[in-house]
């Protein structure tokens, strides 16, 4: 797998204006790589900065120190090379899941046939092939978020942003879509940043953990899951028995237990 860096964090903090004067410093001078065809993962407490520096990283929010770097150049507004899913649904409830998936390569004047081309392959790709005709209102709420990740897949970003988008899944549908995941990490190369507060989710996901510190967020570790040995295991039960997996939780656990403290 190739491991060069594809975006790059360097020394960057936010300060949001609240009006009358006063300012809320969310994050505070982070620095920190993402490997080319990676998944990364950024975790933290609850209010660390995670989904701000993940919306800096697609450019919806400007860094009011330090930079953001993809590909070499500094990002300064929502690009093409990225994708963002959110944890909301965002499909077109009038469109069909194959309309769905053409609609960001329709706007970006994708011919028709490549287009139905495309959308056929992504929407296979997360198992959505017999529901091409369908509707939002009639899919699952996981099935719904496979819309979204193959909408997003389909316009062919370097980089996979995504928000927490398994959080308001159920237990079991959540599983399989971190599985699915794997999966599409494993078949498109695609580069991915996730952001998660599920430890569980966390540890079998990433490559990499950017562990964020209670507000303002700093860069409080860095941390490769060795466990698995530099791979990628799309069977969740095998990850959770391996040696090594418990450590890492408990690991991860006293983090999030030292950085509550630190946020009372």
């Amino acid at each position: 797998m190739d491991r060069d860096s594809i975006l790059e964090i360097r020394n960057v903090s936010k300060t949001f204006d609240l009006g009358g004067g006063r300012e809320l410093l969310a994050v505070q001078d982070i620095t920190f790589n993402v490997e080319r065809n990676s998944i990364c993962v950024l975790l933290g407490p609850s209010g660390c900065g995670k989904s701000t520096v993940l919306r800096m990283m697609a450019g919806l929010e400007t860094p009011s120190a330090g930079e953001v770097v993809i590909g070499g150049h500094a990002v300064d507004g929502p690009g093409r090379d990225r994708g963002m899913v959110f944890q909301a649904y965002t499909s077109f409830d009038w469109l069909s899941v194959r309309r769905n998936v053409e609609f960001g390569m329709k706007i970006n004047g994708v011919p028709a046939g490549e287009r139905r081309e495309r959308a056929a392959h992504f929407i296979n790709l997360v198992g959505l092939g017999k529901f091409a005709d369908a509707y939002p209102s009639q899919l699952s709420g996981g099935m719904r978020q496979r819309v979204a990740i193959a909408r997003t897949l389909a316009n062919d970003p370097e980089v996979l942003l995504m928000d927490e988008p398994f959080g308001a899944l159920d237990a079991e549908t959540r599983w399989l879509m971190q599985e699915l995941m794997i999966d599409v990490a494993e078949k498109t190369s695609t580069t991915m940043v996730i952001v998660t507060h599920d430890l569980e989710e966390a540890i079998f996901l990433a490559d990499k953990i950017i562990f964020l510190s209670s507000h303002p967020g700093r860069l409080k570790e860095e941390i490769i899951p060795a466990f698995k040995g530099g791979r990628r295991i799309a069977d969740k039960e095998r990850v959770v028995k391996l040696d090594g997996y418990g450590e890492l939780e408990a690991r991860l656990m006293r983090l999030m237990r030292e950085e509550g403290r630190h946020a009372e």
